[in-house]
C-alpha cells in the first residue's frame, strides 16, 4: 500500500513537471496576442509638421544659418564680369597690358545667409535670405595676369521665402551689382559700361529640395 502511494505521488510530480512547458507556452502566446491589441489601443503618433521643427516663438534654434566660400581662379580661367571688351583690337588700342579696363576676377568671396526669426505660428515658415559675392582682380586676358586683390564688384541677391510642404519653397528675389573702386566711373576705350553680371532684376519662383539636400535635411 505504501509503495502504491509513493508510485502515485511520484507520477503526479512527473506529470506536473511535464505540464510546465505547456503552461509557459500558453502564457507566452497570451502575451504575444495581447501586446498588439494594447499597442493598437495607443493613439497614433502625431505626424511631423513640414518646415523647420517648432521652437521658441522668437529666435529658435539655428534661426541664423548659412555658409561662406572663397574661390581662386587659375590663370587663363578668370571670371569675366562683362565690363570690358574682349576684342583684341580694342584691348590693344586701349593699351594692351596697360589697359585700365581689367575687370577679370582672380578671387571670389561670397556666401549665403538665411534668417528665420520665428519659431511658432505660420510665421515660422517665413525667412529672408542674402547672397553676396565680392570680385577681386586685375587681369587682361592674353596680355596680363596678376595676383592683385583690387576690388571690382559687389554682387548680391536678397529676398524673402516661404516654406511649403514636400520640400518646396516660394521665393521672391531681387538682384543687383555695384561696381567698386575705379569701376564706379568709365575706365577707358575697352569699357563697355555694362551693369555687371546679370544686371538688375527681380524674380518670383519656386525651389524644390530632394535627396536630403539643403533644407530637406532639417527634419521634414
Amino acid at each position: 500500500m505504501k509503495n502504491r502511494i509513493r508510485q502515485m505521488a511520484l507520477l503526479s510530480v512527473i506529470l506536473a513537471f511535464a505540464g510546465l512547458p505547456a503552461l509557459a507556452q500558453d502564457a507566452t502566446g497570451t502575451v504575444a496576442v495581447s501586446m498588439p491589441a494594447a499597442a493598437a489601443a495607443d493613439p497614433a503618433p502625431r505626424p511631423l509638421s513640414w518646415g523647420v521643427p517648432e521652437g521658441r516663438m522668437f529666435f529658435p534654434h539655428d534661426w541664423v544659418r548659412g555658409y561662406v566660400n572663397f574661390d581662386v581662379a587659375p590663370s587663363h580661367n578668370e571670371p569675366d564680369l562683362g565690363r570690358c571688351s574682349q576684342s583684341q583690337a580694342v584691348i590693344v588700342t586701349a593699351g594692351g597690358a596697360s589697359s585700365d579696363c581689367n575687370a577679370y576676377a582672380r578671387y571670389l568671396l561670397g556666401g549665403y545667409l538665411e534668417v528665420q526669426p520665428f519659431g511658432k505660428t505660420f510665421a515660422r515658415h517665413v525667412f529672408v535670405f542674402f547672397t553676396p559675392t565680392f570680385s577681386f582682380g586685375n587681369n587682361v586676358p592674353q596680355f596680363k595676369y596678376t595676383a592683385s586683390m583690387a576690388g571690382i564688384a559687389f554682387e548680391r541677391a536678397v529676398g524673402i521665402g516661404i516654406e511649403l510642404p514636400k520640400n518646396f519653397e516660394f521665393r521672391v528675389t531681387q538682384h543687383q551689382v555695384d561696381w567698386l573702386g575705379k569701376y564706379k566711373n568709365n575706365v577707358g576705350l575697352a569699357d563697355l559700361g555694362t551693369s555687371g553680371p546679370y544686371g538688375l532684376y527681380a524674380t518670383v519662383g519656386a525651389r524644390w529640395y530632394f535627396g536630403g539636400y539643403g533644407r530637406a535635411r532639417e527634419g521634414r
